[in-house]
């Protein structure tokens, strides 16, 4: 831990499930992210599902009951291996990463980072059992209307998006309040240098010194695009337009 980091400051905590330990850090361990990882902002550990497989097999999954393709991921196994990763973190959310999830959102991702941490599951195959999602309270959480090949990739946005909200990680309070999905709409255009590009100029208003009608021209960009792109965000409704 780098000495900087206070002593009575404790770090926001994720601990992975996952059957692929080495794919972590991965990307969560550059850039500012991984900075505030090595800095001891934030901890990251995983948990080798693997290590409570069955026989000398370490099997993890079988067959679904009722029939059908694919593998299903043990509800004995996974559940060893959630309360060994909860002996430490009780108070945390046990998350599982699945695209019949709730969608995630800005507003859930605060309340994770405003938080002590929390303990993901990646799954793999095609899911898990789900009496160990019934009896352990696991969280379903999606990060799209599409699927991976496991629940990493999730959880490292997951992680990702909690990460760069905690205090110390960007350094610009400011900015943030003002992305996307913080005021309930997407973000307005941004420009820099040069002033014209490719016969493309900045709009003159961003350049006027003018920071009340900045100011709205900001917000009345942030509504039109928000409009176009995202009308749910607007109306409430994320149910897909049939």
């Amino acid at each position: 831990m780098n000495s900087d980091t206070t002593s009575d400051t404790t770090p926001w905590h994720a601990r992975v499930l996952t059957i692929f330990p080495d794919m972590f850090p991965g990307p969560l361990g550059v850039s500012l992210v991984g900075t505030a990882l090595e800095n001891g902002i934030w901890q990251l550990d995983c948990v080798d599902i693997r290590d409570f497989g069955l026989t000398k097999h370490r099997t993890i999954d079988d067959t679904p009951a009722g029939g059908g393709a694919g593998m299903v991921m043990r509800a004995d196994v996974l559940a060893a291996a959630i309360d060994h990763a909860r002996e430490d973190l009780a108070e945390v959310p046990l998350i599982y990463l699945s695209p019949r999830g709730r969608p995630l959102t800005q507003a859930r991702v605060r309340e994770l980072a405003a938080g002590p941490g929390a303990i993901l599951l990646a799954g793999r195959f095609e899911g898990v059992d789900e009496r160990v999602i019934e009896a352990r309270g696991l969280e379903e959480i999606s990060i799209g209307d599409y699927v991976l090949s496991g629940g990493e990739l999730a959880a490292m946005v997951l992680i990702d998006a909690c990460v760069r909200l905690l205090p110390g990680v960007l350094g610009a309070e400011a900015s943030l309040s003002e992305e996307s999905f913080e005021s309930g709409l997407l973000e307005y255009p941004q420009y820099t240098r040069p002033r014209d590009w490719e016969g493309r100029a900045i709009p003159d208003i961003l350049l006027s010194g003018d920071h009340k009608r900045i100011a709205a021209w900001r917000r009345a960009e942030a509504e039109r695009l928000t409009r176009e792109r995202r009308p749910d965000l607007i109306t409430g409704s994320t149910k897909p337009k049939t």
